[in-house]
């Protein structure tokens, strides 16, 4: 099909003055045919770091396979990652979230610079996909995004296993509990190929979350990355950026506040991630849409947890494929609580997510994905807490197994490394608060994810006898009475800056309080005395995060000072 004259992409390449440009695209192969079509940018998040996104050369071939056969010209370009799992407890975590604006300016960069008429963004692991969204946002052409899939369960001793469970392996063994034969054997076996982590942690979260949001065509992101009806559905998908391309929807005319709404009720249903209330914060900045972090409270309380998976269930994403996929969430939701999903918002098919929900085939005898009468509980996961130690807010993922209400003396520590030391030289005891600070989006920089500090907790047997909280973030992994998200941060001389070792602190979820027994006459006193510690980057990419990032509050985005 023959490119619309006032496309973008006919700017940069039409014309007797664009010959320079056509000659250069005719030396990789181009020709005059492939340059009178549509150009459609294809963001790959190819990377061989992680088993994550290390599948997506394959897919993205699928894709521009698609995109061609409907009339397109697809033009791939890569992006970078960063695997939270491979660099978790290092300072390398540092980089996960920053790299979500990394990747979402690089794709903004090369559609901005290119023209493109069409975006296609491929993606894998945690960040790539809400980066992606938020590039797709700010371009605002007519864009598909496809998540590039779940790696399969690992099998150990008889019993399906992810990395969440290494994770907690190696607290269990630093306790005596399992041997070093045990954790090498666990090691060889839980990711037995390539995609991203198998439970609803992070990245199966976010993929749920653009199913129900509009950006993915539903039922293709919940279709495992090995599987052969990935390959089919990438190039079905590339088709249907085109005929995206030819309806003119563009994503900002999708993602409107009702689609969020969805997106947050898919998140609490599925008993989903933390990181994803940053994430949709920071596309909701992207798409202009009015988002604040207490309406993810809100709307969780009215929302049915009835996806029974890991990390506090007993299910991973593959499962959810085989009771049916992702849209037999939402035909739950609709048959069990009209009203509550906004049945009426767009898919990319172009069908509303009631039609597709209704047309969706449920595996008979299923249990992975419950009715809302059968509902693991009766509200939804994401708790948001207020409190003296955290006016702005902070975020707490309840699965129904984890304590309500906690009080006891803190142990303060100023880093990640710090407390992991503790936990795993036996120093925590059941009872007390442990408190990880600095960790947040500009002291960090970056907010790591803590798993390995709650995963080892876990495993030396204090998951319900100890609460954590921190100014960073938590793996979707993570379970037990843990707050993340803390804001301000201490970095920013938030109130967690003045705690001392044995304050008690209190947690009332029900309540959705998070205190400090201290006057606010004593917490204005220590904070007095209080001196920011000397940012630990000076220069480079950290730095310039530390200096322009907002608070968790407000999505950890980076935004220009005025």
């Amino acid at each position: 099909m023959p490119a619309d004259p006032q496309s973008p992409s006919r700017i940069i390449l039409e014309g007797r003055d664009r010959a320079g440009a056509r000659s250069m695209l005719k030396a990789i192969g181009f020709t005059d045919e492939d340059l009178a079509r549509p150009i459609v940018g294809v963001a790959n998040t190819w990377i061989e770091t992680m088993p994550c996104n290390y599948h997506l050369r394959r897919l993205a071939a699928k894709v521009k396979e698609g995109i061609r056969a409907a009339g397109g010209t697809p033009m791939e370009f890569n992006t970078i990652a960063i695997s939270d799992g491979v660099t978790m407890g290092t300072e390398g975590m540092k980089a996960s979230l920053i790299s979500r604006e990394v990747i979402a300016d690089s794709i903004e960069l090369v559609g901005r610079g290119h023209m493109f008429d069409a975006m296609f963004a491929l993606v894998g692991c945690d960040k790539t996909i809400p980066a992606g969204a938020m590039a797709l946002l700010r371009l605002n052409v007519p864009s598909v995004l496809l998540y590039g899939g779940s790696i399969a369960a690992g099998h150990f001793q008889s019993h399906d296993v992810t990395i969440q469970d290494v994770y907690e392996a190696i607290g269990a063994n630093a306790a005596g509990k399992m041997s070093d034969a045990e954790l090498k054997e666990l090691e060889n076996v839980a990711c037995p190929a390539a995609g991203a982590c198998g439970g609803q942690f992070t990245a199966n979260t976010m993929s749920t979350v653009m199913e129900f949001i509009g950006l993915s065509p539903m039922g293709a992101n919940g279709i495992p990355a090995m599987d052969s009806a990935k390959d089919e559905a990438a190039f079905k998908a590339g088709q249907l950026v085109m005929d995206i391309f030819r309806r003119g929807v563009r994503p900002r005319d999708v993602l409107t506040r009702k689609a969020f709404e969805n997106a947050i009720i898919s998140v609490a249903a599925t008993g989903g991630s933390t990181n994803s209330v940053l994430h949709l914060l920071a596309m909701a900045r992207e798409a202009g849409v009015a988002l604040s972090i207490d309406d993810f409270g809100a709307i969780s309380a009215r929302t049915p947890l009835i996806a029974d998976l890991k990390p506090a269930g007993k299910y991973v994403a593959v499962d959810v494929y085989k009771a049916g996929g992702i849209p037999v969430i939402a035909k739950k939701l609709i048959e069990g609580k009209p009203g509550l999903l906004h049945e009426a918002q767009l898919t990319p098919s172009g069908k509303t997510i009631g039609e597709e929900a209704r047309a969706v085939k449920e595996t008979p005898g299923q249990d992975v994905i419950r009715s809302v009468t059968n509902a693991r509980k009766q509200t939804g996961g994401l708790v948001i807490l207020k409190g003296n130690l955290s006016p702005e807010g902070c975020v707490v993922k309840i699965s129904g197994h984890e304590p309500l209400q906690h009080r006891g003396p803190a142990r303060v520590f100023n880093s990640e490394e710090e407390a992991m030391k503790a936990v795993t030289s036996k120093t925590i005891k059941a009872g007390e608060v442990v408190v990880i600070r600095y960790e947040g989006p500009s002291g960090g920089p970056g907010m790591r994810e803590m798993l390995g500090v709650t995963a080892a907790l876990v495993g030396e047997g204090l998951g319900e006898s100890v609460a954590l909280l921190t100014d960073g973030r938590f793996s979707g992994a993570t379970r037990g009475l843990m707050v993340g998200h803390v804001a301000p941060e201490a970095a920013r001389g938030g109130p967690i800056a003045a705690l001392k070792d044995g304050d008690t602190v209190v947690f009332d979820v029900n309540a959705r309080k998070l205190d400090v027994e201290l006057s606010a006459e004593e917490i204005a006193k220590r904070l007095e005395g209080w001196k920011r510690p000397e940012p630990r980057y000076k220069w480079g990419v950290f730095a310039k995060y530390a200096a322009l990032v907002s608070s968790a509050a407000e999505g950890a985005i980076t935004q220009a000072k005025s």
